[in-house]
């Protein structure tokens, strides 16, 4: 009985100690689940999220400017009971008063074309007064009207719009594409932070466990004569700075995971412990496809048409507000006044009318002409502006794909480099352990194996932070062979 209770307080101590530790879970994550991550959680992700919505609903309120219109307006009630002045034939002000009810409804209707800049509209319209005073009631209205207004002479702001709000929509969607590329641009850099910190801690413990090791041995061998004291000093040395970098080395690695875990928005306390990314050594980029690609994908390539078009629409403004200008309006249709709201569409009368709105710059001193030719040298500049952007946006591609490729045999060769440096430092280790190599020589080749490591993963951030840019610039999946979509 005694050893059946001992087991079970002891199998309650265990429980307890299981729930006054929990074991913290470690996310194993590549380099490309990262990047997955930052563009679903990131605040930078829901921001671009929210500019594309933003867009969209610009684009619906343009679409809707070329659809009918159709409003309902009306005054119920227009109720009034108060004093007011009323001639007399004499020339005479009597205020009188005045009770009376004034409502009315109408339906207009309206089409924008955007050929001409016109707008076709009709209208119905039904009103009635009561006269609380008189006790009578009277009806006026518009059974149907229509007409039409055409400016002449004056910039058609419709036609400019169909050609340029299509474009600053289709810039907007690749300017998402390119706020999901630039997202994993910025994340790939904390990946790398995090992943030579975790590097460099991983180096630390190696070196302060051989460095331990090899000081132990030393002792042996100084007890024996071997070597001198001040051998062994130096060695001390090195333990103690081996030992501080395992500490500096373990700051760099909570400052990098946080940094990560805020920009990607991880939540949780689980422990992050990233993959080596490989080399997409197959991968081939020839730089006329990323420039055809560029100038297909990018939104800089669509702003350059835009630009154009809005220097081009810009003259044209300027030029249709100079001179002479006018506005026809014509509409017909019918209306009838009758004691009752029925008797309105019983024979209505016929109603028409033309104006033609004229205005003519007599004396400006020279303002038409000199917005037209201000208008004008702005296009000149935009145009040459474009050129230059144009030729900046293709050496900037071709000088990344050019670097993007370095970094693909710049890579090889560190490869190779720390390999031989962990052969290196083996040898050294094992040579050191004999007694034929000096404490000199054993910190050379500690620290050239460290260096190696550490190239190594620079050269590897270097590759995808180039990569990452490659596709940036021209919106193209060079692993996948196709054009980037969300």
């Amino acid at each position: 009985m005694r050893r059946k209770f001992l087991f079970m307080v002891l199998l309650i101590l265990l429980t307890l100690k299981g729930f006054a530790f929990p074991k913290t879970d470690t996310l194993n994550l590549t380099l490309q689940q990262v990047v997955e991550m930052a563009k679903a959680n990131s605040i930078a992700a829901k921001q671009a999220i929210t500019v594309k919505e933003t867009k969209y609903w610009e684009w619906r309120t343009f679409k809707s400017n070329y659809q009918p219109q159709l409003a309902l307006e009306g005054i119920l009630p227009g109720y009034t009971k108060t004093y007011t002045q009323v001639q007399q034939p004499n020339g005479s002000i009597l205020f009188q008063p005045v009770h009376y009810d004034n409502s009315s409804l109408t339906l207009n209707f309206s089409q924008r074309i955007a050929a001409t800049g016109g707008t076709i509209y009709g209208t119905t319209q039904l009103q009635r007064f009561d006269d609380f005073d008189r006790k009578s009631v009277l009806y006026n209205g518009i059974p149907y009207g229509i007409g039409y207004t055409q400016p002449l002479l004056q910039f058609n702001s419709l036609k400019w719009d169909r050609k340029i709000a299509p474009l600053k929509f289709n810039e907007s969607k690749q300017v998402f594409i390119e706020t999901q590329e630039k997202i994993a641009i910025t994340v790939t850099e904390y990946f790398f932070d995090l992943l030579l910190a975790q590097v460099n801690l991983n180096i630390a413990d190696l070196n302060y466990g051989n460095t331990k090791r090899i000081l132990t041995i030393a002792g042996t061998k100084f007890e024996l004569g071997k070597i001198s004291k001040n051998e062994i000093l130096q060695l001390q040395l090195e333990v103690l700075n081996a030992q501080k970098a395992v500490g500096t080395a373990k700051r760099d690695v909570e400052i990098a995971t946080l940094n990560l875990r805020s920009y990607i928005g991880m939540e949780g306390d689980d422990r992050v412990k990233l993959h080596m990314p490989k080399v997409v050594a197959q991968m081939t980029v020839i730089t006329e496809k990323v420039l055809a690609e560029a100038f297909e994908n990018r939104s800089d390539a669509i702003g350059f048409i835009r630009r154009l078009a809005e220097a081009k629409r810009d003259v044209a403004k300027a030029k249709g507000e100079n001179g002479l200008t006018a506005t026809l309006r014509a509409n017909l249709g019918f209306s009838n006044a009758a004691n009752s709201a029925f008797d309105i569409y019983r024979s209505p009368k016929n109603q028409q009318s033309v104006e033609l709105q004229l205005s003519i710059p007599v004396l400006d001193w020279g303002r038409s002409k000199s917005r037209t030719k201000t208008a004008q040298a702005n296009e000149q500049f935009t145009t040459y502006a474009v050129e230059q952007d144009k030729q900046t946006f293709k050496q900037q591609i071709v000088t990344q794909v050019t670097l993007f490729n370095m970094m693909k045999e710049q890579i090889l060769l560190t490869d190779e480099a720390e390999k031989i440096a962990a052969e290196k430092y083996k040898i050294a280790s094992e040579r050191y352990v004999l007694g034929n190599l000096s404490i000199t020589d054993l910190s050379i080749a500690f620290q050239e194996n460290d260096r190696a490591r550490r190239d190594y993963v620079s050269s590897l951030r270097d590759f995808w932070g180039a990569y990452y840019q490659l596709r940036y610039l021209s919106l193209y999946d060079f692993e996948k062979n196709r054009k980037i979509t969300y």
